[in-house]
Protein backbone atom coordinates (compact mmCIF):
# COMPACT_ATOMS: atom_id res chain seq x y z
CA UNK A 1 0.00 0.00 0.00
CA UNK A 2 1.11 3.59 -0.83
CA UNK A 3 0.99 6.51 1.63
CA UNK A 4 1.20 10.09 0.92
CA UNK A 5 2.63 12.30 3.52
CA UNK A 6 1.54 15.71 2.80
CA UNK A 7 1.94 19.05 4.78
CA UNK A 8 -0.99 19.93 6.88
CA UNK A 9 0.91 22.75 8.88
CA UNK A 10 3.55 24.57 9.57
CA UNK A 11 4.38 26.17 13.13
CA UNK A 12 7.10 29.09 12.50
CA UNK A 13 8.92 28.76 9.26
CA UNK A 14 10.28 25.90 7.79
CA UNK A 15 13.46 26.33 5.48
CA UNK A 16 12.11 23.10 3.63
CA UNK A 17 8.77 22.45 3.13
CA UNK A 18 5.91 24.80 2.11
CA UNK A 19 2.16 23.73 3.11
CA UNK A 20 0.96 21.26 0.20
CA UNK A 21 4.35 19.31 -0.47
CA UNK A 22 3.88 15.78 -0.27
CA UNK A 23 6.59 12.65 -0.54
CA UNK A 24 4.63 9.36 -1.57
CA UNK A 25 6.10 5.84 0.22
CA UNK A 26 5.37 3.50 -2.52
CA UNK A 27 5.36 0.08 -1.91
CA UNK A 28 5.87 0.34 1.69
CA UNK A 29 10.16 1.47 1.60
CA UNK A 30 10.11 3.14 -1.48
CA UNK A 31 10.81 7.16 -1.25
CA UNK A 32 9.16 9.11 -3.82
CA UNK A 33 9.57 12.96 -3.81
CA UNK A 34 8.52 13.68 -7.03
CA UNK A 35 5.94 16.13 -5.73
CA UNK A 36 8.58 18.08 -2.57
CA UNK A 37 11.19 20.14 -3.50
CA UNK A 38 13.42 17.87 -1.08
CA UNK A 39 13.35 16.16 2.24
CA UNK A 40 13.96 17.23 5.62
CA UNK A 41 15.86 14.32 7.78
CA UNK A 42 13.79 15.60 10.75
CA UNK A 43 10.56 14.75 9.07
CA UNK A 44 12.04 11.18 8.24
CA UNK A 45 12.74 10.38 11.70
CA UNK A 46 8.92 11.30 12.74
CA UNK A 47 7.68 9.08 9.76
CA UNK A 48 10.46 6.30 10.92
CA UNK A 49 8.12 4.49 13.90
CA UNK A 50 5.04 4.39 11.74
CA UNK A 51 5.52 3.87 8.20
CA UNK A 52 5.59 0.38 8.12
CA UNK A 53 2.63 -0.32 10.06
CA UNK A 54 0.33 2.12 8.34
CA UNK A 55 1.20 0.58 4.60
CA UNK A 56 0.65 -2.53 5.97
CA UNK A 57 -2.80 -1.36 6.51
CA UNK A 58 -2.88 -0.98 10.27
CA UNK A 59 -5.14 1.73 11.12
CA UNK A 60 -4.15 5.20 12.34
CA UNK A 61 -6.56 4.96 15.16
CA UNK A 62 -5.07 1.39 16.41
CA UNK A 63 -1.78 3.25 16.46
CA UNK A 64 -3.06 6.41 17.87
CA UNK A 65 -2.39 9.02 15.24
CA UNK A 66 -5.94 9.74 14.02
CA UNK A 67 -7.77 12.78 14.67
CA UNK A 68 -11.60 13.45 13.82
CA UNK A 69 -10.55 11.44 10.81
CA UNK A 70 -9.77 7.83 11.88
CA UNK A 71 -8.46 6.88 7.98
CA UNK A 72 -5.68 9.40 8.62
CA UNK A 73 -2.40 9.54 10.49
CA UNK A 74 -0.69 12.63 12.29
CA UNK A 75 2.76 13.24 13.06
CA UNK A 76 4.97 16.24 13.41
CA UNK A 77 8.94 16.77 12.75
CA UNK A 78 11.11 17.03 15.44
CA UNK A 79 12.15 20.68 15.38
CA UNK A 80 11.49 22.56 18.38
CA UNK A 81 10.80 25.72 16.79
CA UNK A 82 9.92 28.08 20.30
CA UNK A 83 12.92 27.18 20.59
CA UNK A 84 15.57 27.22 17.60
CA UNK A 85 13.51 29.66 15.79
CA UNK A 86 12.84 26.71 13.12
CA UNK A 87 9.18 25.22 11.67
CA UNK A 88 7.59 22.41 12.98
CA UNK A 89 5.59 21.31 10.33
CA UNK A 90 2.63 18.71 10.92
CA UNK A 91 2.22 15.97 8.66
CA UNK A 92 -1.05 14.38 7.53
CA UNK A 93 -0.43 10.65 6.43
CA UNK A 94 -3.18 8.99 3.81
CA UNK A 95 -2.86 5.59 2.31
CA UNK A 96 -3.05 6.01 -1.62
Amino acid sequence: MDLVVRVKEIKGTCPVYSLGDSIVIREGYILDTKDSPAVCMHSLASLMPYYVALSKGISPQNLGLSGKKPDRAYVQCLDPCEITGGGTVIFEITAD
